[in-house]
């Protein structure tokens, strides 16, 4: 068994990588992006819709393609408000200002929350549009007969970028970089040459932008030509997703943060709106028209290269094709580094289980990823790749998250407006990108409803449903602890003064007996919990035990990972609440020590600690606990870890004796309201969440 167990290890190692030493300051500047890689890896969801974007554009004005060049300047003016109103996000929330924070912070916490749901749903679609669209660029090279392979091909391509992700942020972005590269300069080439070749007809470009515009009005009439307009810029709504990344991503970037943000959300906005009007002005200087079995970039390239030698054309088609299809896998980054964190910030606010804030020895949000990769995997099989199927799922939660951002901000500023003397630019800003995002959001609603939008809505009202249950389950045990918490602060001096009188030692145990039998307590924080357990412990067995050794883990989570500082702040905060215990102890005159370890898996970090203290104190006995959890076990094992369990079986394999004791949180304020010496239950509990 531990052969089998080495070698998976082993294994696990090779495909995902070392553990990362949490001690080392230098881990925080390894894993963080710097501008370009911020760029790189948060960017490409974005700069990747301009394969799509402006081709739907074309797609939706028919034969009206000149009014393209107005729908293309709208669409820049919409990515340049966006991008400025979330720079303001930005600042306001320099640790991380995603669509559920701001929903959560400036509207309500379950506004937020159905802001989150929103966005997870866009992230799931984003991995599984990006693939698929990807995939289907890859068998547009190939024969006919080959393509019942792409599904295959495509969940190939996810559990790659799964791996690539579970390694770690860096890693997977350094692995893509010349791919987003190789794009960039193939496109900005693509389009300076558009514009270099067509010098005269540039100058002509407005003015049969202008005439177009006339002819349509006289055909469709006013309304009519606005509709037209309003439906194309509506339907090229891809276009902005994942500018929003920036803002979710700020715990992946190099500090200074907040700047580094700044100027990525600067230059994601700059590459896209330029990406965007270049290509649109390219079509229409090229005389660009849909070709059945190719994109409009596919045509573009095609109409460019005709005059070339066929070798150098052919080859720059193929670069530039193949660096969009592998732009869309890096697009899936998107869904991959800001889904895990949006899990994990849900998770904190306890809408979402506790589980998705830990942290693998990677320090990624392991469980995040799997789930990420697992959803996108069911939307993919499950629609067979089909880009034309996803797409009319994508796009609605993105503008739903934009609308309620942007409501929020508009709800800060004008909150502030007495002590922020620049509130009403800000209000303007963010004013004019709501009014944008829900003219958007209920154009493509009311556009893709019966296409099969509503399939999305109702996933998204599922999630919801759920998070609203998971957080009723953590409100009940909040409340039953607090009762607790109340009933221990009140009753703490007496509970103190019956088991001093009640232990009466006739020698106080100042100095230290290794051979006496030790009590190694694992215990989670000061609190009422461990604190009711350590005096079931010794009410019960206060002649059994002299030596007490009291753990404690440091969890090192998406919450509390930030910085090196932020772990001294952890270690000083476990410090203190253990020295609390063995004070306590102390009195009672019994000899106390602590022992603590920072990490990311309690078990894995109790195990480092257990040689230490068998070295010292062989007879030991570990002792924990665990929450009696009303309702369904499965359901109760998703939403709370079971730790002890985990250590208990580690330890069993060491020879160790571990006693567990449930806690019933029904019976614990009762007990503690009984009166003198019977405080207890004839059991030996602590706790360990």
């Amino acid at each position: 068994m531990t052969e089998e167990k080495n070698y998976l290890h082993s294994v696990k190692k090779k495909i995902i990588g070392k553990p990362l030493d949490l001690t080392d300051s230098r881990t925080f500047s390894h894993i963080s992006l710097i501008v370009f890689f911020a760029w790189v890896g948060l960017g490409s969801d974005a700069l990747s819709s301009s394969c799509y974007g402006p081709e739907e554009i074309y797609k939706n004005l028919s034969i009206h393609t000149n009014l393209s060049l107005i729908v293309g300047l709208l669409t820049a003016f919409t990515i340049f408000i966006i991008s400025t109103s979330y720079s303001q996000i930005i600042r306001l929330f320099p640790h991380g200002g995603g669509g559920y924070l701001v929903a959560s912070r400036l509207i309500s916490p379950k506004v937020g929350m159905i802001s989150g749901c929103a966005l997870l749903i866009d992230y799931v679609l984003t991995i599984s549009i990006s693939i698929s669209s990807g995939a289907d660029a890859v068998f547009s090279f190939l024969p006919i007969q080959f393509h019942e392979y792409k599904v295959f091909f495509a969940i190939f391509i996810l559990l790659v970028l799964t791996v690539l992700n579970l390694r770690g942020v860096k890693e997977s972005v350094t692995f893509l970089t010349p791919i987003f590269i190789i794009f960039v300069i193939s496109h900005v080439f693509l389009i300076v040459y558009a514009f270099t070749t067509h010098t005269p007809e540039i100058k002509n470009v407005a003015v049969q932008t202008t005439t177009e515009l006339h002819s349509t009005v006289s055909q469709l009439g006013i309304f009519g030509t606005l509709f037209l307009i309003m439906k194309a810029y509506s339907m090229g709504a891809g276009t902005y997703t994942g500018i929003e990344a920036v803002s979710n991503g700020i715990p992946n970037l190099r500090e200074p943060r907040v700047n580094t943000a700044i100027k990525t959300m600067r230059l994601l906005a700059l590459s896209l709106s330029l990406a965007v009007v270049g290509l649109v002005i390219s079509y229409f200087l090229f005389n660009v028209h849909f070709v059945p079995g190719k994109t409009l970039n596919a045509v573009l390239i095609g109409n460019a290269i005709a005059n070339w030698n066929p070798f150098v054309g052919q080859s720059f088609l193929y670069i530039t094709l193949i660096s969009e299809a592998a732009l869309l896998f890096v697009a899936a980054q998107t869904g991959f580094l800001d889904g895990p964190r949006v899990m994990a910030n849900m998770a904190h606010d306890y809408w979402l289980p506790r589980r998705f804030t830990l942290l693998s020895d990677r320090l990624v949000s392991q469980n995040g990823i799997v789930l990420m990769g697992i959803a996108a995997f069911l939307v993919i099989w499950l629609s067979k790749g089909s880009v034309a199927f996803l797409v009319v799922l994508y796009s609605i939660n993105v503008f739903i998250t934009f609308s309620l951002s942007q409501f929020g901000m508009v709800k800060h500023w004008f909150n502030v407006r007495k002590t922020d003397k620049k509130w009403f630019h800000k209000l303007l800003i963010n004013g004019v990108g709501f009014t944008l995002t829900v003219v958007i959001l209920i154009t493509v609603t009311v556009i893709k409803f019966e296409e099969g939008g509503w399939i999305t809505i109702l996933i998204t009202t599922a999630l919801v449903s759920l998070s609203l249950y998971i957080k009723k389950h953590y409100n009940q045990i909040g409340k039953e602890i607090g009762n607790i918490q109340k009933v221990m602060n009140t009753k703490m001096p007496e509970l103190v003064n019956i088991l001093k009188d009640k232990i009466k030692l006739d020698k106080p145990n100042r100095n230290i007996e290794p051979t006496d039998s030790t009590a190694v307590i694992l215990v989670n924080g000061y609190s009422a919990i461990g604190l009711y357990s350590l005096f079931y412990l010794l009410n019960t067995f206060h002649n059994t035990y002299k030596n007490f050794v009291f753990v404690s883990v440091g969890i090192v989570d998406s919450g509390s990972f930030n910085s090196s500082e932020q772990l001294e702040l952890l270690k000083l905060g476990i410090e203190n609440d253990l020295q609390k215990y063995t004070k306590l102890i102390k009195e009672l005159g019994y000899h106390a020590e602590y022992r603590y370890g920072i990490g990311t898996d309690v078990s894995e970090e109790v195990v480092k600690l257990v040689p230490e203290v068998l070295e010292k104190y062989p007879n030991s006995t570990f002792i924990g606990g665990q929450l009696i959890i009303r309702g369904m076990y499965r359901v109760s094992k998703v939403l709370h870890n079971f730790t002890i369990f985990s250590i208990q079986r580690r330890l069993y394999k060491h020879g160790l004796t571990t006693i567990i004791i449930p806690i019933s949180l029904d019976k614990a304020v009762e007990v503690i309201n009984v009166s003198n010496a019977k405080i207890g239950l004839d059991n030996v509990i602590t706790v360990t969440n």
